[in-house]
């Protein structure tokens, strides 16, 4: 079992407490990993026991939708994909997913927008996907080439989009596409499609080293009415940033689980392993590597945390959770070698503990702005945060 201890910090409220709490008795007994071949299933079935035990509640805004709160609780969200992540990825990735799919419908759609979506994404009746990224822009919105133009009461989406989280099992996506208002990032719109509108369909399903179920969709002609555009004509690059804002800092609690579990695997080998007539635990060297794994976890919660704080008060917290998603994804990383090292042979046996964890957290280095977009954004935050202070 984690240290719990930081659960008394200030970021938290009594309710975030007692949260965590229930969550990990929830999840303890309810949440396994998946080791079978049907990975759509289990996806399926993982958001169905959510929606039931009623977590993904807090993925959505809005109590006459389904939501846990009229405003979505970021410390809240951190704190499920956290302890989700310690138990599971694939658990975590079908909890985050049902957020992002439909985050963008809670900060921006219509009431009759959110009657329609919201309920069944906070039930766990329908599962939500986010389709930003092209094969050609990735990181680079501005450089997105799938369009949508406008024709009669419709708009018609032709094009691209790849890497797509629960692409192939999503009952509808948020799809965002050019319709030319500006150039750029400006020229941007959002639309929700569903799953089953003509014109769109799986071009391909994508296999990754961690698996979780991904697809590249392909649009023709795909045509959807007037009303499932979302937001403004020309706002989607808003959206997008916007959405991405609050799950960009539930990727650093993902991260952040799953280096509490490669820190509670390190420490489980260290302390029973005999080795030279002592135990792994004893030698400096192990040690000094545990005080570092230790450091980067409190490192990375305190990053994660403030960040989610800092939008629950109702700030913007774009630098911020770029820290926030930079640092607890790449010290991640770190933590979860440094556990298979400890592990030794055992450590890279298919299925081992910290092998499924090496595996799962390369990705989020990448997912939702890679590190060295994040590395651009904190740095175009501190110079601007400069520039205005020399103003005055």
């Amino acid at each position: 079992m984690s240290d719990q201890t930081y659960l008394e910090w200030p970021f938290f409220d009594e309710p975030h407490r007692q949260l965590q709490i229930e969550l990990e008795a929830w999840a303890s007994a309810n949440v396994t990993e998946h080791h079978g071949s049907d990975l759509d299933t289990a996806c399926r079935e993982l958001v169905a026991k959510f929606g039931a035990a009623g977590w993904l509640r807090y993925v959505v805004g809005g109590t006459a939708y389904g939501g846990c709160h009229d405003v979505i609780d970021t410390r809240a969200v951190c704190l499920l994909r956290e302890t989700l992540g310690r138990h599971s990825g694939l658990a975590d990735f079908a909890f985050g997913m049902q957020g992002l799919g439909s985050g963008a419908i809670t900060l921006h759609g219509t009431d009759a927008q959110k009657r329609d979506y919201l309920p069944r994404v906070a039930s766990g009746r329908a599962i939500a996907a986010f389709a930003l990224s092209e094969p050609g822009s990735g990181s680079d919105v501005a450089a997105m080439a799938c369009s949508a133009r406008q024709d009669g009461d419709e708009y018609v989406i032709d094009g691209e989009k790849t890497w797509i989280s629960n692409g192939g099992i999503a009952d509808f996506y948020v799809v965002f596409a050019r319709t030319g208002e500006a150039a750029g990032s400006r020229g941007l719109s959002a639309f929700i499609v569903d799953a089953d509108r003509p014109g769109l369909e799986i071009a391909e399903r994508i296999d990754v080293i961690a698996p979780h179920p991904l697809a590249r969709l392909r649009f023709r002609e795909c045509r959807v009415p007037k009303s499932c555009l979302l937001g403004v004509p020309g706002q989607g690059f808003k959206v997008a940033m916007q959405t991405l804002d609050i799950f960009r800092t539930s990727v650093a609690a993902a991260a952040l689980g799953f280096a509490r579990r490669a820190l509670d695997e390190a420490l489980k080998r260290a302390t029973t392993r005999d080795m030279f007539g002592q135990k792994l635990a004893d030698f400096q060297i192990t040690q000094a590597k545990l005080a570092q794994m230790a450091t980067a976890v409190d490192t990375s919660a305190l990053l994660t945390y403030r960040a989610a704080w800092l939008r629950d008060q109702g700030q913007t917290i774009t630098g911020a959770a770029a820290m926030a998603k930079m640092t607890s994804t790449e010290t991640a990383q770190q933590v979860i070698d440094a556990a298979v090292q400890m592990w030794g042979g055992c450590g890279v046996v298919s299925d081992h503990p910290v092998e499924r964890l090496y595996r799962e957290i390369r990705s989020l280095r990448i997912y939702e702005g890679a590190t060295e977009v994040q590395q651009l954004i904190i740095a175009r935050q501190t110079l601007s945060a400069y520039e205005r202070q020399q103003e005055h």
